[in-house]
């Protein structure tokens, strides 16, 4: 067998990320329609994702967001979309690169598609790196000089108030509306 110059295997991640990015942008222009609604998967340390430390923290390696009752500020890029969701009960807004997707799944329709994060043909503009390293860094001052205040009696406690977060693979919100957090586990086939 001789070898695959063309890298189709790369080609075709690309086409369907691709894919992705179109279906984001139609929502983000309409809405959802009819049932539909997403879980995306998303690799948390690949390059050009911004998310929130507290949100790093819970999740070191990877997040799966659903966009369906409550999401807002949905924007697409031409290498990243930006959306706003709630995390038991605070607001967040994350930047994820299409080439840190892991996984897109609308269960209204059982459609699926797995991705080889890193794995594309596509390079991230020096530009948006720098950009999310800047940001990244300003939250960190922020949440630094934020995150910890005296009480008067000489305990400090988080500002936010935010109790000890539950385990990832327990990673549901409280019914206030907010974002949940789930494994694609759950809806992959056994076979």
């Amino acid at each position: 067998m001789s070898e695959d110059l063309l890298r189709y295997d790369i080609l075709i991640q690309d086409a369907l990320r691709g894919a992705v990015k179109k279906i984001l942008a139609e929502v983000g222009r309409t809405g959802l329609p009819g049932d539909h609604h997403f879980y995306i998967a998303f690799d948390t340390n690949a390059p050009g994702v911004r998310i929130s430390q507290r949100l790093k923290e819970r999740y070191p390696q990877e997040m799966t967001i659903v966009l369906q009752h409550q999401f807002w500020d949905l924007a697409i890029g031409e290498h990243a979309f930006e959306v706003g969701l709630s995390f038991g009960g605070v607001p967040e807004k994350l930047l994820v690169p299409f080439s840190a997707i892991k996984g897109f799944f609308d269960p209204s329709v059982q459609f699926a598609l797995e991705f080889d994060p890193g794995k594309t043909a596509e390079e991230l503009p020096e530009e948006l790196l720098e950009a999310v390293e800047e940001l990244a860094k300003a939250e960190q001052e922020l949440e630094g000089s934020d995150a910890k205040q005296d009480d008067g009696t000489g305990n400090q406690e988080a500002a936010s108030g935010e109790q000890k977060s539950k385990p990832a693979a327990q990673a549901t919100e409280n019914s206030d509306g907010g974002g949940e957090v789930v494994s694609l586990d759950a809806f992959r086939k056994k076979t």
